[in-house]
């Protein structure tokens, strides 16, 4: 990465602040463009969910791995529920979906609440071999008694097919049928998934995140207290692919020490250490032992450090300088934080991030943990929260005394609720990937880069004002 002209601000820079200049090109189809990340992770596109409770759970981790990224447990799940989630991730099959499955006396009021659950908005009604007979939308229960069973409005006319069949012909048989999803079923007639027309092509433009037995990949997060070696240990033992070493403030002695008896487990999965903003850190973090440091301190939509401390660095400038520190180590970093548009996924990925790190953006879609809800004007949203928040700390430290809880408690850096509006354009996380990374393969091929080694290597940037980043953005009402 080049600034233009040679001529790099005296001042750190945001995402906002700076923009990339177009290079001559000889890249002609975003297809061209490869968006495999070189880290060691695994992803096959350059995005990680972060470990926020309201964001990073199964189905968010089973949906994003199948499209290429990684989703990262949080730090506050118990072993047990992080190893039945990765159990749960690992035996997802890496074509068809996961639906929502019900029984036939299942009750139309049980299945409202359990539709939202999925992108595709069905669920599919199975007898009691597991096999399928049909599928119930919300379009099918409405006007119809809460208490009646779903044999009474369940569609029996479904397209269904095996799941050794092609995505490609399965498009075709629903295209030729008018029908938006296939009900997929094993050799023996049980369910095995569901496949609507846009993942089956989807098919053709990812390849899922897998480990070496070619099962989803996953990862998992730990804090800097109590045994951390031995935690460390139960998650890879769980069946983890990468380990996160994750604190607010990750260039201090507490986690130098963390890191380093982590490494001496010599398990066999990368590790991950921060947050930091600067070269030194990156490079101590390196030296403890991380493969992949984590750059970012305040820059998030939850994150409210930076107001209340002063402490942080703005984004742009914070991840370059670490990137740069990182590869003369031998090492790679992933932008953590404040990204809100395809725009600065690609920015991150020119200063020099092998990964960006996503949260709340993704909090209002249809995979994340939460229950959707809808506000007075039936505006549909889910709840977000920041993982320093007393909502957060609350649920960390459940286990403490009383006292030790209320005191802890008064001590936050973070949102403890907000709103995060689910976009009718793009509900699904789904839907948010190809908005990414159909802009990411944009930048690529404007910068002239087939790779994303080859974006940071010719990635020209220029500083705007206020006004020029303004300038660039959308009037869809006119003016």
């Amino acid at each position: 990465m080049q600034f233009l002209n040679g001529q790099q601000p005296p001042y750190d820079l945001t995402y906002d602040d700076v923009f990339l200049v177009p290079n001559r090109s000889d890249v002609t189809s975003r297809f061209d463009v490869d968006l495999t990340t070189s880290d060691g992770s695994g992803t096959t596109i350059p995005v990680v969910v972060a470990n926020m409770t309201a964001v990073a759970g199964k189905r968010m981790a089973e949906t994003v791995a199948r499209r290429g990224g990684l989703v990262v447990l949080p730090q506050d799940l118990p072993i047990g529920a992080v190893a039945d989630t990765v159990a749960f991730v690992k035996s997802r099959h890496l074509v068809a979906d996961t639906p929502v499955v019900l029984g036939q006396e299942t009750s139309v009021s049980q299945a409202l609440s359990l539709l939202p659950k999925r992108a595709h908005g069905a669920a599919v009604v199975v007898d009691a071999a597991g096999c399928p007979l049909g599928v119930v939308t919300e379009a099918a229960c409405q006007g119809v008694d809460r208490f009646a069973r779903l044999e009474a409005v369940t569609r029996t006319a479904v397209t269904i097919a095996p799941v050794s069949m092609t995505p490609r012909d399965i498009f075709e048989l629903l295209d030729a049928a008018r029908d938006r999803l296939a009900i997929l079923t094993n050799a023996d007639g049980t369910l095995a998934g569901v496949l609507t027309r846009t993942g089956a092509l989807r098919t053709e433009i990812y390849r899922p995140a897998v480990d070496a037995d070619g099962n989803l990949r996953i990862a998992a997060a730990i804090g800097i207290n109590g045994d951390v070696a031995a935690k460390a240990k139960s998650l890879v033992d769980a069946g983890a692919d990468v380990l996160v070493i994750d604190t607010a403030h990750g260039h201090q002695a507490k986690m130098l020490e963390a890191l380093r008896a982590v490494r001496a487990l010599d398990l066999p999965v990368p590790l991950v250490a921060g947050n930091v903003v600067s070269a030194e850190g990156t490079r101590d973090l390196a030296a403890a032992g991380a493969d992949i440091v984590k750059v970012g301190v305040g820059p998030g939509a939850m994150c409210t450090t930076r107001m209340m401390t002063g402490v942080g660095r703005p984004q742009f400038s914070a991840v370059a300088e670490c990137a740069s520190a990182a590869r003369d180590v031998g090492v790679h970093v992933w932008a953590d934080g404040g990204v809100r548009h395809p725009r600065d996924v690609a920015l991150a990925l020119s200063a020099g991030a092998a990964n960006v790190m996503i949260g709340s953006w993704f909090a209002g879609t249809y995979e994340s943990p939460g229950d959707l809800q809808h506000d007075r004007d039936g505006v549909a949203y889910k709840e977000s929260f920041g993982m320093a928040s007393k909502r957060a700390v609350a649920a960390r430290t459940a286990t403490d005394s009383p006292f030790d809880r209320a005191r802890k408690a008064l001590f936050e850096e973070g949102i403890s609720s907000s709103r995060m509006i689910l976009n009718v354009e793009r509900p699904s996380v789904e839907d948010l990937l190809d908005h990414i990374c159909s802009g990411v393969r944009s930048t690529c091929t404007y910068a002239g880069a087939r790779t994303l080694a080859e974006l940071h290597e010719k990635a020209v940037v220029g500083v705007q004002s206020a006004a020029g980043y303004a300038e660039g953005r959308p009037l869809p009402s006119g003016w």
